[in-house]
């Protein structure tokens, strides 16, 4: 297996005389690995044909989990959006990090980090990377210190406030600090769907930066709520195929839908796996696949809105639980690896990481040190096929809305804290044997509830933001 290096290539004799004397010239140096990182929205672990999915057609994604690392046992950040990504952005757990649930800020946007916070957007910078955003960031406010280019990011463009991205066809997004505006879609116009226009700013930065290196992070909205896409060629291989529910707009109308939620969902996913198919064949074309890792993940577990329904798609898989749920099917997602020559292809890798592992990952990828402490492990030498990689002692989740969840994942242990109808409920699972989480072993195992209990109890510290039992949004 190659190993990635920042050195010149091994000295190769340039010519047959060349060659009876020694080296004569060093080869140039090999290109620093790009990165794309591709973030889907409430993507379940099920929704993908290489994962077990049989309604929705994923042709792209299967090819790459075909070419590249498959994982099995990968985590989210959280159990909804914001969480997840500042989990992602900064390399720790939501018992740590500084946004630990959704909080909306109005009239657009969420609650933001602190100035100056360390994301990996600043790690790729102090590696001499370009780096740009292309989607959804919703980790901040227009004009506060927490907008993409004052955390790391040389570029962006989409949505600054996730609730605004809860539409596809938006008044307005956001270039860099500048506002753009789509007037055509006031009052529900629907003239511009601006999810390809994003996708083309990506692959737009791709072009710009081929020939230096770049971290490009995809923050898709779809498959999100609304389940609303143009009636494409795309929508129309799923338009007729399903037997439809009728869809009745909630009271408070947050979410739109076509008449026909299935066939849109499906066709969502389906529009997902093309712009990934696209940059794919991208990178490709412009002859920097072999240092170029394309990371294709989703910030939490598979949602219910708009008239999205995960039990008719099994969009969990063979998992528990969706979006807001602290079981498997609202935190374990997928997550697919790919590039040719560096990563092994066709492999399915069982290691057990987290969104937090991203930062350490980066930084050893790069060879930059990390000024700040995460939680997080590199995960290069499963990337890279190599022995010596560390394993993590657990994992640690906390919700901030139906009252306050927690869960830990400790080997094949994990622990649930809930409150439901007054009490704390307390479950444990063996996950080697009850992947669905069934069977409840919190009074057959004291020993291993009170073992798990202490790792919890000592993995948070307190957030004066973020308190249990805290109505949020």
């Amino acid at each position: 297996m190659k190993e990635m290096k920042k050195i010149a290539w091994a000295c190769m004799p340039l010519a047959a005389t060349a060659a009876l004397t020694g080296c004569v010239e060093k080869a140039p140096e090999q290109m620093p690995m790009n990165v794309i990182y591709i973030l889907a929205d409430d993507l379940g672990y099920g929704d993908l044909g290489c994962y077990g999915q049989q309604k929705t057609k994923t042709p792209h994604l299967d090819r790459m989990a075909s070419e590249g690392m498959q994982f099995t046992q990968h985590y989210a950040g959280c159990t909804v959006s914001a969480p997840s990504r500042c989990a992602l952005m900064t390399g720790l757990h939501t018992g740590h990090a500084q946004i630990r649930g959704n909080v909306r800020i109005q009239p657009e946007g969420q609650q933001p980090m602190e100035a100056g916070t360390y994301t990996i957007g600043r790690l790729m910078q102090s590696a001499g990377y370009t780096t740009g955003m292309f989607g959804k960031w919703g980790l901040g406010h227009p004009g506060s210190e927490s907008v993409p280019t004052k955390m790391g990011f040389d570029r962006f463009f989409g949505y600054n406030c996730q609730t605004r991205a809860h539409s596809y066809w938006p008044d307005h997004l956001w270039s860099n600090e500048e506002r753009v505006d789509y007037p055509e879609n006031d009052n529900n116009g629907r003239q511009t769907y601006v999810h390809d226009i994003i996708h083309e700013q990506a692959k737009a930065f791709i072009r710009d930066n081929k020939d230096k290196p770049f971290l490009a992070m995809l923050t898709y909205t779809l498959p999100h709520a609304e389940m609303n896409l143009p009636h494409d060629s795309i929508y129309a291989i799923y338009e007729n195929a399903f037997e439809e529910v009728p869809y009745e707009k909630p009271a408070n109308g947050t979410y739109h839908s076509s008449e026909k939620p299935y066939a849109s969902f499906a066709a969502m996913v389906s529009r997902l796996d093309m712009h990934v198919g696209e940059i794919m064949a991208l990178v490709k074309e412009l002859g920097i696949d072999q240092h170029t890792i394309v990371i294709f993940t989703s910030d939490n577990g598979p949602h219910s809105e708009g008239g999205a329904n995960p039990d008719y798609f099994q969009s969990y898989g063979p998992l528990k639980g969706t979006k807001r749920d602290v079981y498997e099917g609202g935190i374990r997602v997928p997550m697919i690896a790919w590039c040719p020559g560096t990563i092994e292809g066709g492999v399915k890798n069982d290691h057990v990481g987290a969104f937090w592992d991203m930062m350490p990952t980066l930084a050893e990828l790069t060879g930059t040190t990390l000024p700040v402490a995460t939680d997080g492990i590199s995960l290069l030498p499963t990337l890279l096929s190599k022995e010596g990689q560390q394993e993590h002692d657990y994992l640690y989740w906390e919700f901030h809305e139906r009252n306050g969840r927690k869960a830990l994942r400790s080997g094949n242990w994990k622990l649930i804290r809930q409150p439901i109808v007054g009490e704390t409920i307390v479950e444990l699972y063996d996950l080697s044997q009850d992947i669905h989480e069934d069977n409840n072993l919190a009074e057959a195992y004291p020993e291993k509830v009170a073992e798990l209990a202490l790792l919890m109890d000592n993995a948070r510290e307190p957030s004066a933001l973020f308190n249990f039992g805290v109505k949020r949004e």
